[in-house]
């Protein structure tokens, strides 16, 4: 069988059958046209191993000598005997290119064993790399499936591994460590992503950094319980690996029955994690759900209402502030928790989605049409995957709520403990399913709704259906659920937010518009949060909004203009009483909405860039479009630095034979808090006309930058000239 080499965007993925496995001996750099014989390859055997050369295959497994973690683990129970068909010998009967050469369909099989192993491997047009498996029982008796993994191998160049983990409110923040033998492992048992989740793992040469450095980065696509992992063998092979982690029992293949594994997304870089970025967004700009300027749908300025008013829901001081937000610029008006029955506090009312007559006695349609008659847009927020026991729906259907027990808790049912005083309600039984969709297609069909905040307040602890674990079927039906609503409200936007960054993959996001990257909106915590969280999601499919003057998360208090330039660098929007801002924060306020309406389209389609500064208490970060001519620069002072003075700081990712114009366009002398955003009796010479030099200059040499105070910003803005 012929080798298989795919090539896109610089990235080169080479597959050799050889050895009977399908086997990457190269993912990485561009190889261009002309290989050669890959025998070359074949390296020695060594004292005191198996006399066979052993390959790391697409399905690393026992039966080729591999004494790493395996890529399937699963037994068959025949005539009541457990343990059958436990080693595999997967072997490749097919491979098949497809879509252009830029895909390869590889068909493993075991006929004793009775499984067969389909692999799908797809290199998009930017670049980056998509795996997923599927399981079929070829055999006679069922299969208890246990793991199937996706895994791509990276060379030993690959000394320092990154990802990111968190908490509430604290989402999305790296950390890094030297490569070391043994199995490195992040595990992920939360029935959601998860706020500790890593978004990213990746591997990379020594050093590497935002604009340096090889790196070889994977993101796994699945929005419950899952295994990332780095293995590295005594042989010195390493393998970046990711995999749904089942329940014991979780699923069982009948005959003839299948299991597809989540998509694993992979993007190699030459040029640091910068490259890695590049990679998934142009994945996603292709998409065409994908909300974004090229379709025409441009970002809406948002106003939330938690922030504003919480649970104190009354019409009057909600058309005072929609009067407001219309007033300033707003384009979409979202009401948050507490418009349905008996929803005064979080205690009850998750799950009876009917508005609250006591407190709207003419339904929504008041505000909807008030929101409307502005030309804003209304959003609304829901819950649909979780129940309060104080519901008439936990009262009437007991055994609609998930648990480790067999029976309702009604019936003696042990139930797993509150969290936030709410369950998960059973969508993987029809009943529950149908309502709930049924209550959420009559809400958009009977009230103009453009979008839904939907929310998913907890983990899924002892999550079990019938009495058996059902995480693996709760996800997919909550992905038919935004599927059947999105089928028949294809105008209605969705909004993944699961107490803030809980939920954030590629799973969920095949199927909604937005996620809300955290809960917290202090804007120094945005900073990393935003920062990280884009590493792999462009910035128009990130709720970046501006919070009160003090933060409800962290107490802390920042000026206007620090938390307006950071929440430009997402879809921008505010979750804030607006009425209560000062006429000098109102002024601010004004002028950044018109600065995110002027720049949108280069922020919503231009390159993420992050430059490497030499202090970490400054960062750099911008989104340059090179057609455009045109960049937008955040340079932010996130804490006191040991020098007096910043120096000169690099703009990097413009064209370097163009010339351009730098201008601070925020703050401005016209805003309340610029003196409090310096701390110097003189700016550099170039802050106040702006400074004409060419993209080589700006990468390489820089400007001087202000003395920022710690916690304050400066917006820059570059045009070719």
């Amino acid at each position: 069988m012929h080798p298989v080499h795919l090539r896109s965007a610089g990235t080169s993925l080479l597959l050799a059958f050889d050895s009977g496995e399908a086997e990457i001996v190269h993912w990485g750099a561009d190889l261009g046209e002309h290989l050669p014989e890959l025998a070359v390859l074949r390296g020695p055997i060594t004292n005191s191993a198996l006399d066979i050369p052993v390959p790391a295959g697409l399905l690393p497994q026992a039966s080729s000598g591999w004494a790493g973690r395996p890529a399937l683990r699963g037994h068959r129970n025949a005539d009541g005997a457990p343990g059958r068909d436990f080693s595999p010998a997967l072997r490749v009967v097919s491979a098949d290119v497809f879509d252009g050469g830029r895909g390869v369909l590889v068909i493993h099989r075991d006929a004793d064993a009775g499984l067969e192993v389909s692999s799908e491997l797809t290199l998009h047009p930017g670049g980056l790399l998509e795996l997923a498996h599927t399981l079929t029982n070829t055999g006679t008796a069922a299969y208890q499936h246990e793991e199937l993994a996706a895994v791509l191998p990276v060379p030993r160049d690959a000394t320092e591994l990154l990802d990111l983990t968190g908490r509430w409110c604290r989402e999305n923040h790296p950390q890094r460590h030297a490569v070391r033998q043994g199995t490195w492992v992040r595990t992920g048992r939360h029935g959601r992503t998860g706020h500790d989740s890593s978004l990213l793992v990746a591997a990379g040469t020594a050093g590497f950094s935002n604009r340096r450095g090889q790196v070889w980065a994977t993101h796994f696509g699945w929005s419950g319980n899952h295994e990332q992992y780095f293995d590295t063998l005594t042989t010195g092979r390493r393998m970046l690996g990711a995999a749904e982690l089942l329940g014991s029992g979780e699923v069982v293949l009948s005959p003839g029955a299948s299991y597809r594994t989540p998509s694993l997304f992979a993007a190699y870089s030459a040029r640091g994690l910068d490259g890695v970025t590049e990679a998934f967004y142009d994945w996603f700009r292709a998409r065409p759900q994908h909300v974004d300027t090229t379709s025409g749908r441009l970002r809406p300025v948002v106003l939330n209402t938690w922030e504003a008013v919480y649970f104190d829901h009354r019409l009057e001081p909600l058309l005072e502030l929609a009067d407001a937000a219309a007033g300033i610029g707003v384009e979409r008006f979202v009401l948050d928790d507490g418009w349905f029955r008996g929803r005064r506090d979080d205690h009850a009312g998750l799950g009876d989605w009917f508005v609250d007559e006591a407190v709207w006695p003419d339904g929504l349609t008041p505000l909807i049409d008030a929101v409307t008659g502005h030309g804003m847009e209304f959003g609304l927020w829901v819950e649909p995957e979780m129940v309060n026991l104080d519901s008439d729906v936990a009262r009437e259907h007991p055994d609609w709520i998930v648990g480790p027990s067999a029976v309702s808790h009604k019936d003696g049912g042990r139930l797993p403990h509150t969290w936030r005083h709410q369950h998960v309600l059973d969508l993987a039984n029809p009943e529950a399913w149908d309502y709930i969709y049924g209550r959420l297609d009559a809400l958009l069909r009977e009230n103009k709704i453009a979008y839904l905040k939907w929310d998913q307040n907890r983990d899924l602890t002892e999550h079990g259906s019938g009495g058996r674990p059902s995480v693996h079927e709760q996800t997919l039906a909550a992905y038919r659920l935004f599927d059947a609503l999105k089928a028949a409200h294809p105008d209605v936007e969705i909004e993944s937010c699961s107490s803030g960054g809980g939920r954030v993959d590629l799973g969920i996001l095949q199927r909604t518009d937005r996620v809300w990257a955290s809960d917290c909106n202090d804007a120094l915590e945005r900073q990393t949060i935003q920062r990280w969280t884009q590493a792999v999601l462009p910035p128009e499919l990130v709720g970046a909004h501006i919070g009160p003057t003090t933060s409800h998360t962290t107490a802390r208090t920042h000026d206007i203009s620090f938390r307006a330039i950071t929440a430009l660098f997402g879809h921008f929007g505010m979750e804030w009483d607006i009425r209560a801002a000062t006429d000098a924060e109102q002024a601010t306020l004004r002028r950044a909405i018109a600065l995110y309406k002027r720049h949108r389209a280069l922020l919503h389609s231009g390159k993420r860039v992050n430059a490497d500064t030499a202090e970490p208490s400054l960062s750099i970060h911008g989104v340059v479009a090179h057609d455009a001519g045109e960049g937008l620069f955040a340079a932010v002072s996130l804490a006191s630095a040991p020098a007096e003075a910043p120096g000169q700081a690099s703009l990097p990712g413009l064209d370097p034979k163009r010339t351009y114009r730098v201008r601070a366009e925020l703050p401005t002398p016209l805003d309340g808090d610029y003196a409090h955003t310096f701390t110097q009796i003189k700016p550099p010479a170039w802050l106040e006309d702006g400074a004409v030099v060419s993209g080589a200059f700006l990468e390489h040499v820089g400007l001087p930058l202000p003395a920022l105070n710690p916690e304050h910003a400066l917006l820059l803005h570059v045009q070719a000239v």
